[in-house]
């Protein structure tokens, strides 16, 4: 490793969207890490005002680049530079744009196998989802946020020695509920909130059938994406129109749950369900599906109540149940908080990441 430098510098690369539940992520973490003395970090990443803004006051050093996708040679070149430059102890890529652009240190990667004069860093992925492998088999490490992304490495033919486990924390930004007629539950009816990016993974379409079924109950759905239209049409079809709102992207998703009676997971793939730790970390009672991610995290009628993927029956079944049980709500409520804190938080998973820092430098 570089010895000039007495702490573990950190390069932690991001090549995401503008918005997005990894994207988040990153930042969190990024931000979180830096109260950590013994490590000095740089996120390499591309421009966007919000994540510039946290990063900033965090403390953390940024900088800026295209990441773009084959065609960008030269912005390649400058990135690879400014990283090799910078000397890193880690260098940590975030899903398949960055990991695929970051050579190793000892063969580069597949398409430009000589690595960069002078590089001398231990390369760590980490999988929010069960991606693609080929954009990970020339990393050094990896992380995977769920046993099951960490198996689907392991299968894929990684080490298991050099995979690891390490969760999500959420934003644990303590807010107000919000006012439920300003986002048109004026009569103040029970609302049904729902978060994700509006695609078809998400199984919102099912969540709209089975709410046909649970009565004078407001749904907030939270997210953008290419099933906007098709949703807010199958909305007009069901005769929904009065009872949903599409609330598209929103940066006060913590207030949200915290307005909100139920929140619901109708994924029919979710990689982790970061969302999940968010409504135990809130205290809103969860209704999920048995997608990868929930079925890992939620233990049925303890932590949250569970139906299979596209149960339309059992979906609305269980939301009537939770909405007239307030009891129920509660003993779902606290069981989730505990769930959280003692595996889920942000201080816990903070150190988990450190302490894997230093042992991959062996400080």
């Amino acid at each position: 490793m570089n010895q000039p430098y007495e702490k573990i510098r950190v390069a932690q690369v991001l090549a995401g969207a503008p918005i997005g539940g990894a994207e988040n992520f990153y930042t969190r973490l990024v931000c979180a890490l830096q109260a950590d003395k013994q490590l000095e970090q740089c996120a390499f990443t591309r421009s966007n005002e919000y994540r510039e803004a946290e990063l900033a006051a965090a403390g953390v050093p940024v900088s800026l680049h295209r990441l773009g996708g084959k065609l960008d040679l030269l912005g390649h070149r400058q990135y690879r530079r400014a990283l090799t430059d910078w000397r890193p102890d880690i260098v940590a890529t975030y899903m398949n744009r960055a990991s695929g652009l970051t050579p190793n240190s000892r063969s580069g990667f597949e398409s430009n196998p000589q690595p960069d004069p002078g590089q001398d860093y231990t390369l760590v992925a980490r999988l929010g989802h069960y991606y693609d492998l080929k954009y990970y088999r020339h990393c050094d490490y990896w992380i995977g946020i769920a046993k099951g992304i960490c198996q689907h490495m392991i299968d894929g033919g990684f080490p298991a020695e050099r995979v690891f486990h390490i969760p999500n924390f959420v934003d644990e930004t303590l807010v107000e509920a919000l006012d439920k007629r300003m986002l048109g539950a004026e009569g103040g009816q029970p609302v049904l909130l729902a978060v994700g990016r509006l695609h078809e993974n998400k199984g919102f379409d099912t969540l709209l059938r089975a709410l046909v079924d649970v009565p004078d109950v407001m749904l907030w759905l939270a997210g953008d994406g290419p099933e906007r239209l098709s949703l807010e049409a199958l909305t007009a079809e069901l005769k929904l129109t009065n009872r949903v709102r599409f609330l598209g992207w929103r940066r006060d998703v913590n207030a949200l749950m915290r307005t909100a009676d139920v929140f619901v997971c109708p994924s029919r793939h979710e990689g982790l369900g970061s969302i999940i730790g968010e409504a135990w970390f809130n205290k809103v009672p969860i209704v999920a599906t048995r997608s990868q991610g929930p079925s890992e995290l939620v233990e049925h009628e303890r932590t949250g109540l569970m139906s299979h993927i596209d149960d339309i029956g059992a979906l609305s079944a269980h939301l009537r149940q939770l909405f007239k049980s307030s009891a129920l709500r509660q003993t779902l409520v606290e069981a989730g908080a505990a769930e959280y804190e003692r595996f889920y938080a942000k201080s816990i998973i903070t150190r988990q990441y450190s302490e894997l820092y230093r042992r991959l430098v062996g400080r």
